[in-house]
């Protein structure tokens, strides 16, 4: 592990390792002090305050947190999508399979969201097939419509708001992936299980 201050409240830490496995452990002892636990791909932010507690006591906590026997969570949403996306026959042709062979592959998939970003209610979900990565587009859209579910770099996921995007569309989903009225706004949550079923 790798440590950098962020400002006088932050503390990031670089793992090798998905960073949602220690956000989890992390999550689930009690850390005076901290605000808040951001994991991203492979760092993880800790908010904290000051008068409470200090980077050095984080991260001597940090580095005494065993991920082994860390347990995700068990939560799941299922997604219904329309496979009609734009790029669903190169994706499919950059899978090395057919269109009906994606769409079965990705509907199959249990996913998982192991961080967000990028726009509010954005997950960034994983799964274990590694016929599902494929690169993103060379060149990106300006407009990205809400709802559409893509797939990029390993990653799948569904832009909750038009957007510009680089990312191949294969299908499309009524879900409200963010609602500011819903506790909490985000459907896809670091943790959260997702599975996609075609309609």
């Amino acid at each position: 592990m790798n440590f950098r201050r962020v400002g006088e409240t932050g503390l990031l830490v670089e793992v090798d390792e998905p960073a949602l496995h220690l956000a989890t452990a992390l999550a689930e002892r009690d850390l005076p002090g901290v605000s808040d636990v951001v994991p991203a791909e492979r760092t993880l932010l800790l908010r904290f305050d000051p008068r409470r507690t200090d980077a050095g006591t984080l991260e001597a906590t940090v580095r005494a947190t065993t991920t082994a026997a860390v347990d995700l969570s068990d939560e799941t949403v299922t997604l219904d999508v329309v496979y009609d996306g734009e790029d669903l026959a190169e994706a499919a042709a950059l899978a090395g399979l057919d269109v009906p062979a994606l769409v079965a592959a990705h509907a199959a998939a249990t996913w998982r969201v192991m961080f967000s970003g990028f726009a509010p209610g954005f997950g960034y979900l994983r799964c274990d097939d590694r016929r599902l990565d494929v690169p993103r587009r060379d060149t990106a859209r300006t407009r990205v419509p809400a709802g559409s579910v893509a797939l990029a770099a390993g990653y799948s996921g569904v832009y909750p708001t038009a957007s510009p995007g680089g990312w191949q569309l294969i299908g499309r989903t009524d879900a409200r992936l963010w609602d500011l009225d819903r506790d909490p706004p985000a459907l896809l949550r670091p943790g959260v299980r997702v599975r996609f079923r075609m309609v």
